[in-house]
C-alpha cells in the first residue's frame, strides 16, 4: 500500500476480502445484517471519496473501519440518539439463535467483547484490531484469551445447568 493515499483497487480488494467480516461485525452493532449492509456500502463509498486521506499509518482495513464506526453511529444516532459508546456495545444480531452464546457474550466487559467481536466475526488481524482500539497486538491476544476463556467458563456453565434440568 502507498505511504500517501489508498488507491481504487486496495480498497476494492479490501471490500472483495472482507465484507462479509465487515458486515457481521456491524450487525452486532448495528443489530441487524441489512443495516449492517448498508452501514458497510456508505463506509467503502466513503474511503473511496476520501481514498487521499489515507497515510498508511494503520491497516487500509483498520482506516476502513473507523469510517464505518462513524457511519454506524451516524445511522444509529438518525434512528435513535444514541451516544458512540453504546453504539460499541456489541451483540449477536439474532441472539435467538445461540441464547446461551449471546448472554455470555455480553456478560463480557465491553473492550473484551469489542476484541473478540472484531477478531472472530470481522476477521480482522491482531495489528488491524490493535489499531482500531488504541492498544498494542499482545494486549489484544490477552483480550481475546481472557474472552474466550469466560465464554467457555460460562458456556460450561450453561451446558451443566441444562443437564441438571434435562438429565
Amino acid at each position: 500500500m502507498s505511504a500517501r493515499g489508498a488507491s481504487k483497487a486496495e480498497i476494492e480488494a479490501l471490500y472483495r476480502d472482507r465484507y462479509l467480516g465487515f458486515r457481521r461485525a456491524l450487525a452486532a452493532l448495528t443489530g441487524s445484517y441489512e443495516t449492517a449492509h448498508d452501514v458497510v456500502q456508505e463506509a467503502f463509498a466513503r474511503a473511496l471519496a476520501q481514498s487521499h486521506r489515507y497515510r498508511g499509518e494503520a491497516p487500509l482495513g483498520a482506516w476502513v473501519w473507523a469510517i464505518a464506526l462513524r457511519v454506524a453511529h451516524d445511522e444509529r444516532r438518525r434512528t435513535v440518539p444514541v451516544p458512540l459508546a453504546e453504539v460499541l456495545e456489541t451483540g449477536l444480531p439474532q441472539p435467538a439463535r445461540d441464547p446461551q452464546l449471546s448472554e455470555a457474550l455480553r456478560a463480557l466487559p465491553p473492550r473484551r467483547r469489542l476484541v473478540l467481536f472484531l477478531r472472530y466475526f470481522a476477521d480482522f488481524s491482531y495489528q488491524e484490531i490493535a489499531s482500531i482500539c488504541g492498544i498494542s497486538e499482545g494486549t489484544v491476544a490477552a483480550t481475546i484469551a481472557q474472552a474466550r476463556a469466560a465464554v467457555v467458563e460460562a458456556l460450561g456453565e450453561a451446558e451443566t445447568v441444562a443437564e441438571e434440568v434435562n438429565p
